[in-house]
């Protein structure tokens, strides 16, 4: 049986931002590694899903790991994954994780990234900044 998260990963594999669509709740959270307050919300989700799928050179999936964790949105056990990606910003490597958190109906309801090293970091957290203010999903500052 194909889940949400295999759909997920042929969705970034091949860059298609369409796919993603029916695979989010309309609630759900995305906590990135560079701000505290998650992304809120599909439309959020999806906008900056559009940057990071623009930014990532050679993004690639590099392992998976299955189970279930609390999630954050309302501490229940919930199907989860873990997948190990690698893929470069700006010159600068990333290792990084993605946790996904899947809701009663098997679609995403919560998804943490998590990457190293903090020059890593820095790079992408100016790189997305910079894609989310030129699509107009967050204020200049």
């Amino acid at each position: 049986m194909t889940t949400a998260v295999d759909r997920f990963r042929t969705a970034v594999n091949t860059r298609d931002l369409s796919a993603l669509d029916d695979l989010f709740t309309e609630d759900i959270r995305f906590y990135s590694p560079v701000t505290f307050t998650p992304f809120e919300g599909r439309p959020m989700v999806l906008g900056l899903f559009g940057v990071l799928l623009r930014t990532f050179e050679d993004f690639r999936y590099v392992g998976e790991f299955a189970g279930t964790a609390q999630t954050g949105v309302d501490g229940a056990e919930a199907p989860s994954a873990v997948l190990l990606f690698r893929t470069t910003v700006n010159g600068k490597e990333i290792h990084g994780i993605d946790m996904v958190h899947l809701a009663e109906d098997g679609r995403i309801k919560e998804f943490t990234v998590m990457v190293r090293p903090q020059s890593a970091v820095h790079a992408l957290g100016e790189a997305v900044l910079a894609g989310l203010v030129a699509d107009g999903l967050v204020p200049t500052e």
